[in-house]
């Protein structure tokens, strides 16, 4: 196999996807799979739908694109707000979007009418992330804006928590969003079909003890991905957290004496000083680097450190014999290196566990309903 590449348990996406699922569906909660981080890829996305999920989201055009030259045919939700220019390919490519501008959503209307289609528009609503959203004393009057376009139709609201702020949802903030619901739905007549609560940021609420009103939804990546709450970074019971593994190769190892000790000038005395370092240390050096990976966010091997990384080198320190030149080394990782991986250029994926692309029993006619695994 070549290297840098990323691996794949397909089966473990699949059964995480499954556990969630059934844990938010007697909450009344559906699970739309958020494939961003993987950029679109269209195997991971079909073990998202094939374990339950409802549908899919993304935040880039591209991959939605990728997902619909794969052949998948289930509903696919943009759910960053669509840039004005690329109003044509949201509408071509997906039957909802997350909406913040009006002057958008009549880009998006206008598309609609073109092409003879009804584009489902979900207004997002600023709820204390600070990041993207309609303050919510404005939300009523773009609200019967929408209603009153032709093209487009009103089919939601969603918020967002923990992405900008690093703050989960209070129950307080949550409890006015539903009411927030009741209220468009009071002022614009439609029942809202989606009542979007969150991200994975939202679990540890959505699994609570408490009763969690009107949302119906919730959008999930990293949990999915990596079975793990993003803001506490805990592991989700009963969850995957090794769905994905970072393999590079080595390509240099010794035991490095330290370097010469160098002359800096002091900025506080405008003087020379000397620089030294510890004794050597055993080293290895892989063909990856910051131009490749989050490094920060890779979990080092058991009894190996990490010394440092440059573009295309990653060194680490070890105190165990080295391997060999041409061995293999791999590493789990956090969302971002995640993200970062999955869109290097050089980094193969390779899938294991259910590799098959076959039809998911969610994307078209009467849902099946799938046992835990």
């Amino acid at each position: 196999m070549s290297c840098p590449r990323i691996e794949v348990d397909l089966g473990k996406i699949r059964r995480n996807t499954q556990t969630i699922v059934g844990r938010l569906g007697p909450r009344g909660i559906g699970v739309t799979g958020v494939t961003k981080a993987v950029c679109g890829h269209p195997a991971i996305a079909q073990a998202m739908l094939d374990g339950g999920a409802l549908g899919l989201a993304d935040a880039r055009t591209s991959n939605v694109q990728r997902l619909r030259q794969a052949g998948l045919k289930c509903p696919v939700t943009l759910i960053r707000t669509p840039m004005l220019s690329q109003a044509d390919q949201v509408v071509q490519s997906c039957e909802e979007s997350y909406n913040t501008e009006i002057l958008v959503i009549s880009a998006l209307a206008a598309a609609a009418i073109r092409t003879g289609t009804v584009h489902g528009i979900v207004l997002m609503v600023e709820m204390g992330d600070q990041r993207d959203g309609i303050l919510p004393e404005n939300l009523a009057g773009i609200a019967q804006q929408v209603m009153q376009m032709s093209g487009v139709a009103l089919k939601g609201i969603g918020a967002n928590f923990a992405c900008l702020s690093g703050l989960a949802p209070t129950a307080l903030q949550m409890a006015a969003f539903c009411d927030l619901a009741n209220e468009i739905e009071g002022v614009c007549g439609p029942f809202l079909k989606t009542v979007s609560g969150g991200n994975s940021a939202n679990l540890p609420w959505a699994l609570g003890e408490h009763a969690t009103g009107r949302v119906n939804d919730l959008r999930l990546g990293e949990a999915i991905l990596l079975g793990v709450e993003p803001v506490s970074g805990d592991q989700i019971g009963g969850m995957h957290t090794d769905a994905f593994t970072l393999v590079a190769e080595v390509i240099e190892t010794d035991a490095k004496p330290p370097p010469f000790p160098i002359a800096l000038i002091d900025p506080t005395t405008d003087r020379l000083r000397r620089v030294t370092t510890s004794g050597a240390s055993a080293r290895m050096i892989l063909a990856m680097g910051h131009q490749d990976t989050d490094i920060q966010g890779l979990s080092m091997p058991v009894g190996s450190a990490l010394i440092g990384a440059t573009s295309d080198h990653l060194v680490i320190g070890t105190p165990r014999s080295l391997p060999t030149v041409g061995s293999e080394v791999r590493f789990q990782m956090n969302y971002n290196a995640l993200m970062h991986a999955m869109a290097a250029p050089d980094f193969e994926v390779k899938l294991f566990g259910d590799p098959s692309m076959r039809p998911s029993r969610r994307t078209q006619g009467k849902v099946d309903h799938l046992a835990l695994v």
